[in-house]
């Protein structure tokens, strides 16, 4: 065969495994612990696709494949019927039509898991004789799925699904199951996944994966969970009912017309003495709030008036005066009866030994052993994925609670190792991947503190030099080092070779550009727990590989990790020395700290335009780097002068100084990485601010304070209760809505940086807020990814 002949075979074959596969949804590190199931020996995902297609020996709803192990699974159960587990390098497949709980047409091809009838009567097992004797049983229909007491139509009624009841009233009935076609929601449309494109004001739905004409943080790719799919009408945010932008320029965001489904919703286990996680579950009789105000009733508009109705959020438990949480917020609230205090917390119970939220971290961020007395503030996977909460059943159910795992220290959507695994971990935001491991170190431990271990140990032969050091960069997919021994210690066995561990997947001929032609560990499949092998112990097919990282000093990437303290500014949180590098103090020709600033390249430095009210003239100020103490005193001090000061653009609050002669870059002064042009951060990020300012008599004057707070998208911080439109499209938002952390005088300028794929990034410039630290009132920074092609252009002209 020719080489385009075997090019269209192979586009061919491509084109029909994937036609077998969209069959299917795919989850990654899922595993389902079956009774029915059949085990297979096959090379690849299609070929057990086939199987579980053709499986006779039951029906297959879904099929487990472990590719380095060659292994194929084909399962009765999937997903909606059985709990799934976490398990490293295999991947589920579940039968779409059996996840579907709407049916087409008059749904003979239904295959949900709808168990009542219209009127709520529990249906009785098709294979069960009583309380009904039944004409239609598994035997007479056996392609029918007339397994369990399913809601199914194995007739063909023409009014859709039904069942035999347990009701010994009422012979069979049929179920109340929601058309496919139908476009409608339940609740306030948070799990509408309809195709409606258009506001109820007849304007044309924004791409959310667009930032044009309007700008906003629902990114797709950041929040899988909330289905962001096109231009369709969603509710990521916990609005009444689902949204859009628009394509009009003059109108951000409109709501859209999506009616009430006619199906019931589906049921919560509610929490009645007790919260978890945000509390949303949360169906208890409390009525007070923190501080011991009256709660307000929900139906009520006086002393507030409000959209928070029993109307508007049906499924929320909005009865009385009791506290809920029908919005997303972090916990249980209410309106209160005071005219002015418009809404407070309240102080409902936590289920379990939950941690507090402002407990502050260990100052070391790695881990020892395995990592379950990992107590750090990592919430990122190895391959940079965000970690999902673990109060949170959204998108992975899972049983890794605080309330099941009291000890575990299972706060927010930090790393942690709660069932005793090699390493921390998390369940991830994305739906295809259940979970990974977090990219945290393993603790260095040297047992005698007087002796430096020796990185190049002489082993006969003459040590490597030193730009070919034995590392990884990323997942190690370009590693080709001379490691050639598992994390425990187990010689690999050469990829070429068939013993002790038959295979045929990675091998030199398979992969010829690999790096497999000896026994080194490599990672040809872009595993992102990094490099591994085969083994030569005959009772451990493959593992992986302890390669370290190649690190060096880059932007944004500390050598002394910061605490990243949940705590506040405002609050006395004292932040690690030099651990945020690039924190510049902006003092007067005199000395005198009044501002803050970033350092962003070697003789660069961003801070906020009204900092330079004093003057414009660039001898009246003085520059600081790598101090801690706002006295100055440490030895890693630099001082420079200012050669040039740029303004920004009329009506914007930053500023470009250019020192007279740029700093030296070392462990102690680094610069903090630029974001991407017009990037704009998620609601809900994680971001930190550092600065030397007003700590309004907490405690720690005159030490670098830090505190990490989330992100607020401008369209809620826009919100009449918040900053009512004051935000501008170049600022963005971040802090609690309940106040008590923020920056405030004298942080001025300073940073606001978020941590992502191990890099912080400058995302924002301290610039301006109602007070410090005021309930419902967040702190504003100019929006540095809004100013990115003005920085270069100014640094260039400038140069």
């Amino acid at each position: 065969m020719n080489t385009y002949g075997a090019f269209l075979l192979c586009n061919l074959l491509s084109a029909v495994f994937a036609d077998v596969l969209d069959q299917y949804t795919k989850t990654e590190g899922a595993w389902i612990i079956s009774l029915t199931k059949k085990e297979y020996s096959l090379t690849s995902v299609p070929d057990c696709a086939s199987k579980c297609d053709t499986e006779t020996a039951f029906t297959c709803r879904s099929f487990i494949y472990i590719d380095k192990d060659q292994e194929c699974f084909t399962i009765r159960e999937n997903s909606k019927t059985e709990t799934v587990m976490r398990r490293m390098s295999t991947v589920l497949y579940e039968k779409k039509e059996y996840l579907i709980e709407c049916k087409n047409g008059i749904g003979s091809d239904y295959r949900g898991t709808k168990h009542k009838t219209k009127t709520g009567k529990l249906c009785q097992r098709w294979a069960s004789s009583y309380p009904h004797k039944p004409n239609i049983t598994p035997e007479t229909h056996p392609k029918a799925d007339l397994e369990a007491n399913f809601c199914r139509n194995p007739d063909g009624d023409g009014t859709g699904p039904w069942c035999y009841t347990t009701d010994v009233t009422t012979r069979w009935e049929h179920c109340s199951i929601q058309d496919c076609s139908e476009e409608c929601m339940h609740c306030s449309g948070e799990d509408y996944r309809g195709k409606i494109s258009k506001t109820e004001s007849g304007f044309t739905c924004q791409r959310w994966d667009s930032q044009k004409p309007h700008t906003h943080g629902y990114l797709p790719q950041v929040l899988p969970e909330k289905y962001l799919e096109e231009n369709f009408c969603r509710n990521p945010d916990g609005e009444p009912r689902p949204w859009c932008f628009t394509t009009s320029p003059t109108k951000r965001w409109d709501f859209c017309a999506v009616p009430r489904c006619s199906t019931e919703p589906p049921m919560i286990p509610e929490e009645l003495t007790c919260a978890t996680g945000d509390g949303s579950a949360y169906r208890g009789n409390v009525a007070v709030t923190e501080s011991g105000k009256k709660c307000q009733i929900w139906a009520s508009q006086l002393p507030h008036k409000h959209s928070r109705t029993p109307e508007n959020y049906p499924c929320k438990g909005l009865t009385m005066n009791y506290c809920r949480n029908p919005d997303n917020e972090r916990m249980p609230w209410c309106y209160t009866t005071d005219s002015n205090t418009r809404w407070e917390y309240c102080k409902v119970p936590t289920c379990g030994d939950e941690p507090g939220p402002n407990e502050a971290p260990p100052p070391v961020d790695c881990y020892e052993d395995n990592g379950e007395s990992y107590r750090g503030v990592t919430s990122e996977t190895i391959s940079g994925k965000k970690c999902q909460v673990w109060t949170s059943m959204v998108p992975h159910k899972h049983a890794k609670t605080p309330k099941n795992f009291p000890k575990a220290d299972l706060r927010r959507n930090l790393c942690r190792n709660p069932d005793g695994d090699r390493a921390p971990w998390c369940y991830t935001t994305e739906p295809t991947v259940r979970w990974e491991y977090c990219k945290v170190e393993k603790c260095q431990i040297n047992l005698d503190p007087e002796v430096t271990p020796d990185p190049t140990p002489t082993t006969g032969k003459d040590p490597s030099p030193p730009d070919s050091k034995d590392c990884k960069v990323g997942s190690g997919a370009t590693y080709r080092g001379s490691t050639s021994m598992t994390a425990l210690g187990v010689t690999c066995q050469a990829w070429s070779a068939m013993t002790p561990h038959q295979h045929s997947s990675f091998t030199p001929r398979t992969h010829p550009d690999k790096g497999l032609e000896s026994n080194q560990c490599r990672n040809p499949d872009g595993d992102v727990n990094g490099p591994w092998c085969y083994t030569t112990d005959p009772s451990k097919k493959w593992d992986y590989c302890q390669i370290p990282d190649c690190s060096g000093l880059e932007c944004g990437q500390p050598k002394e990790k910061p605490r990243r303290c949940f705590g506040r500014i405002v609050g006395g949180c004292e932040s690690k020395p030099h651990s945020w590098p690039w924190q510049v103090s902006l003092r007067t020709s005199t000395h005198l700290h009044f501002c803050g600033a970033t350092l962003i390249k070697p003789q660069w430095v961003l801070t906020a335009a009204h900092c330079m009210e004093r003057s414009t003239r660039p001898g009246a100020y003085k520059v600081y780097l790598g101090i801690h103490k706002e006295a100055a005193t440490e030895p890693s001090k630099q001082i420079r002068d200012l050669d040039k000061i740029i303004l920004g653009p009329t009506g914007t609050d930053i500023a470009l100084l250019k020192l007279d002669r740029p700093a030296i870059i070392n462990d102690m002064v680094l610069p903090a990485c630029l974001p991407e042009k017009d990037y704009i951060v998620p609601s809900g990020t994680e971001c930190y601010v550092t600065g030397w300012g007003e700590t309004q008599g907490t405690g720690g004057e005159g030490i670098l304070k830090e505190t990490g707070f989330p992100v607020i998208e401008n369209k809620v911080c826009n919100r009449p209760a918040y900053l009512s439109g004051r935000v501008k499209e170049h600022e963005m938002c971040a802090g609690n809505i309940e106040g008590g952390t923020d920056s405030c005088q004298g942080d001025s300028g300073g940073p606001l940086v978020c941590y992502t794929k191990n890099t912080f990034i400058l995302q924002g410039v301290t610039s301006w807020g109602l007070g410090c630290a005021n309930p419902m009132k967040p702190g504003v920074y100019a929006r540095v990814s809004k100013f990115v092609d003005w920085i270069d252009e100014k640094i260039k002209t400038n140069s």
